[in-house]
């Protein structure tokens, strides 16, 4: 029997079968030995057999085929990952200003994850309403809007309070597997709540003492919507290392990196201080944002000095 996985609670996966039951499935032994050094080896989003036994228990016995996913380097030191969801049609980057504020750092890695495994990624700038009364917060946002629009990345400004810009999300969730991620305390639940009223999930005051999220979702759940596909619903994580990558991979996920390394006079460039070298030309001129350069240079750096930031 095959199915999707829909939800992942840690040691007991929701898959929807081919024909329309929620079966609670376990993993087989088996795929612990496998080789898949991961803290999940199915992760929601999988399409996967499904077997079961005498006693009415059912297993996850295989896995097809991922056409992508998005990665996380795992809090579990002794494995190396942490898959988010896989099978992804699109990802909403949620991500604020301030109350918290989302680092370019976060921003810029999560989207040379998602661009080394081919997923599509819209930038929600949530809360704009709180930035009414703030000129500079505003033109911050502004700034930020600008960067990522050159970038070649759409942004959409967003209010999950008074509603400004969801009707641009709704339009773009039309038979696609969305997935929502973010920093804890940027809105995601909110946001959801109010693309699918009715759900009901779970929300948290912002700490004042940190100005950071709580943690309101503990485990990946797909979610169907009415119009056809699903809202996949993630916990807030901190941060993304550059798992699974080669350092000489790591300027092909930055759009414009990639664009201008086309022409620097090494073909194995790192971009750091060969002569010759058009991206760091390119920087100097401000072709390229110094932000961006710098989120290069230290997802450059965790090869190095397996420097990477923890997720939650």
């Amino acid at each position: 029997m095959k199915g999707l996985v829909i939800k992942n609670t840690g040691s007991w996966y929701s898959v929807k079968t081919d024909v329309g039951n929620l079966v609670e499935c376990k993993i087989k032994g088996n795929f612990r030995l496998k080789g898949i050094r991961s803290t999940n080896p199915v992760a929601v989003g999988d399409r996967v057999e499904i077997v079961t036994n005498q006693e009415g228990t059912a297993f996850i016995s295989g896995i097809e085929d991922r056409r992508n996913y998005i990665i996380r380097k795992s809090q579990n030191l002794s494995k190396q990952s942490h898959i988010i969801a896989a099978n992804v049609d699109l990802a909403f980057l949620v991500a604020t200003i301030a109350h918290p504020q989302t680092s370019t750092t976060f921003i810029d890695r999560f989207l040379a994850s998602a661009e080394a495994y081919s997923v599509p990624v819209v930038i929600v700038f949530n809360k704009v309403d709180l930035l009414q009364d703030d000129e500079d917060a505003m033109r911050y946002l502004d700034m930020m809007v600008n960067l990522y629009e050159t970038v070649g990345y759409r942004c959409v400004r967003v209010s999950a309070v008074t509603g400004e810009g969801l009707d641009q999300l709704q339009s773009m969730l039309h038979d696609q597997i969305t997935l929502l991620s973010g920093n804890s305390g940027v809105g995601k639940s909110t946001i959801i709540n109010q693309l699918l009223p009715g759900v009901n999930l779970r929300t948290a005051e912002i700490s004042e003492a940190h100005d950071t999220g709580m943690h309101t979702t503990t485990f990946s759940e797909m979610l169907p919507l009415p119009q056809g596909g699903y809202l996949i619903d993630t916990p807030g994580v901190k941060g993304f290392g550059s798992f699974d990558m080669q350092p000489e991979e790591i300027g092909s996920y930055f759009k414009e990196i990639f664009h201008f390394s086309k022409d620097c006079r090494f073909s194995n460039c790192t971009h750091t201080h060969e002569p010759g070298c058009a991206v760091i030309k390119a920087v100097e001129e401000h072709y390229i944002a110094l932000s961006r350069y710098q989120s290069y240079l230290g997802m450059l750096k965790d090869k190095d000095e397996n420097k990477y930031r923890e997720a939650f």
